[in-house]
């Protein structure tokens, strides 16, 4: 049977509140999402592959310096950027996650790599770079990433003694089933601005902040990664469909309540194998975007319909 494919993409969830003397950010950021969506869609519609399409939806997005991932992304406490990245093939559940990734410019790219390659799923650091350099990923000096108004956050931020738990510019995400039914998922971020002590979050670890299952679900998070991770996220939606038998819709919302019964926020995005697509967030806004033959709609705002 032939699915009708579909494309669900993310940018962040938090207040979203205006970049600092840029006030066309917001219109660069939803130009940001219609390119990544095209980029995705154009693999789909050719009866691609969901992994091909979410790679290449985030790859799009991890070259956006709205969004932090990649170029453009958070500075921890030392004022370098640390990236972290992971993507999940639903048919057969192979995964591949990246953390504290300082010179390999498509963190994604090298996230799958290190999936085909095996056998290890997760890698860290400078083993994660030394890879990339093995496999002939594109590298860059860690300054590349690194925007003025990136730095402007840090230096406001260390002033304060804290760091960036409440707003985001945001984490990136992609799902999507391809027209033989199969999902996949992928997520990249920069993490929190002036993060410490090699602090990861829920993006890179699968079944947290990523997580793919032809049984279930495709989804990727973004928010407060500490409390995803305790909800185990991306595995709790799916099994909420496998073995409860719950609806998409019904349970991503139900994980986002449990996330926010633990004291987190932010949002999810999810696919099924069926063709069926949802997302939600608990707080005042999350960049997003769907994609199917038909449609292609970015939203940012709560009140915004994507339906």
């Amino acid at each position: 049977m032939t699915i009708s494919w579909k494309l669900v993409i993310h940018g962040g969830a938090g207040a979203m509140r205006p970049v600092h003397g840029d006030e066309d950010h917001e219109e660069r950021a939803r130009q940001g999402l219609r390119n990544a969506l095209e980029a995705g869609s154009a693999i789909l519609n050719n009866g691609g592959s969901a992994v091909d399409a979410v790679e290449a939806a985030v790859r799009v997005l991890e070259d956006d310096p709205c969004f932090n991932a990649g170029r453009g992304s958070t500075l921890n406490a030392q004022g370098i950027v640390e990236l972290d990245a992971a993507i999940m093939d639903g048919e057969d559940r192979r995964a591949g996650a990246v953390a504290g990734v300082r010179t390999t410019r498509a963190p994604i790219s090298l996230a799958r790599t290190l999936m085909e390659r095996g056998p290890h799923v997760f890698l860290s650091y400078e083993g994660a770079d030394r890879l990339a350099i093995e496999a002939g990923l594109a590298q860059v000096d860690n300054s590349w990433f690194v925007t003025g108004e990136r730095r402007r956050q840090l230096d406001e931020l260390l002033e304060k003694g804290g760091f960036d738990a409440d707003v985001k510019y945001g984490t990136v995400g992609a799902v999507a089933v391809d027209t033989n039914g199969h999902v996949a998922a992928a997520t990249s971020t920069g993490g929190l601005t002036a993060k410490q002590w090699g602090r990861i979050g829920d993006s890179p670890l699968i079944g947290a902040g990523t997580y793919a299952d032809d049984r279930s679900a495709a989804v990727s998070a973004t928010g407060s990664g500490e409390y995803f991770i305790r909800a185990v996220a991306g595995h709790q939606l799916g099994e909420r469909v496998r073995l409860a038998g719950e609806t998409l819709q019904d349970a991503l919302d139900g994980t986002l309540e449990d996330i926010k019964q633990l004291g987190g926020l932010g949002g999810l995005i999810a696919v099924s194998p069926s063709g069926d697509c949802a997302w939600g967030f608990t707080t005042r806004a999350m960049y997003r975007g769907v994609a199917g033959p038909e449609m292609q709609k970015v939203a940012i705002y709560a009140e915004e319909d994507m339906r």
